[in-house]
């Protein structure tokens, strides 16, 4: 079986970069090793240019709106990057685990095949990136702005609190089916506060993250994964849950006005008897 962390430096630098290259990548490789890849070996490490802080800083130095930086392929592990104005830069298949992130501006960035496992990227702003098969396990993104960005990865972990996500596109890629399905894992996540209203989350997976007293006015969670979520206190309504799976779930006190649980699956759910349901479709009886 071939993994992503091994395979993707080698290939991208011969073939070449953005989404050309990323269909290849998984069309040959299982969407499952994607998210359960553990993170970089040595091996694959040793593939990337190693910078350091000074080096980045002169890299940005030279780019322009008409020609953004280009840190594509580039090992910024660990690196304090705090601050620092990236917006636009192409960070395809960068590494960035561990990195000090926070308050960086990272709009508009191509982020796509990257890697930033535990990285801090407190109030950094995420505003519009591409972020395709990102990796961000164990991350740090309390009061980030990832507004109106496109999400498909790993976020297992990851601290959201208070992080503004709307209208953020996080709904499952269409385009790769026949590969699996390829969505948003933001498993055992937490996002107390944090904003999704208006989101697509069509097909992603919540399971065992806090949403308590998150807002979802509008977000659409249609066929997502809900088992063992809480969203106590959160606000739903208008929501889209049709076809979703929705065990051990934990809606007490929350707002479902006028959203629609139509066809969805129904297991062990905690507090509907405690939560707004005026106009809702589709809940058990």
């Amino acid at each position: 079986m071939i993994h992503l962390t091994a395979f993707a430096p080698s290939v991208i630098k011969r073939l070449g970069q953005r989404f050309v290259v990323v269909s290849l990548l998984f069309w040959l490789t299982p969407v499952a090793t994607v998210y359960s890849a553990p993170g970089m070996d040595m091996e694959a490490a040793a593939s990337y240019e190693k910078l350091t802080r000074e080096q980045v800083l002169e890299i940005l130095s030279h780019s322009s709106e008409a020609a953004p930086a280009n840190l594509y392929s580039k090992d910024l592990t660990g690196l304090d990057l705090s601050g620092v104005n990236f917006r636009g830069a192409n960070l395809t298949a960068s590494l960035m685990n561990r990195a000090n992130l926070s308050k960086a501006n990272l709009s508009q960035c191509n982020l796509t095949v990257s890697f930033a496992e535990g990285a801090n990227l407190s109030h950094a702003n995420l505003q519009g990136a591409m972020m395709f098969s990102m990796q961000l396990k164990g991350a740090d993104l309390t009061e980030a702005n990832l507004t109106g960005a496109r999400f498909i990865g790993d976020l297992r972990g990851a601290n959201l609190q208070g992080a503004n996500l709307t209208k953020m596109d996080g709904a499952v890629d269409t385009k790769n089916q026949s590969m699996g399905i390829m969505r948003a894992s933001i498993v055992s996540a937490n996002l107390q506060g944090a904003d999704l209203s208006g989101a697509d989350f069509l097909k992603a997976d919540f399971s065992f993250s806090t949403l308590a007293g998150v807002n979802l006015t509008g977000v659409n969670l249609f066929n997502a994964d809900l088992s063992g979520a809480d969203f106590s206190s959160a606000n739903l309504s208008h929501a889209n849950l049709r076809e979703a799976k929705i065990i051990d779930t934990d809606f007490t006190g929350a707002d479902l006005t006028d959203a629609d649980f139509t066809g969805a699956e129904f297991r062990g759910v905690k507090g509907l008897d405690k939560a707004r349901t005026e106009k809702a479709k589709g809940l058990p009886h």
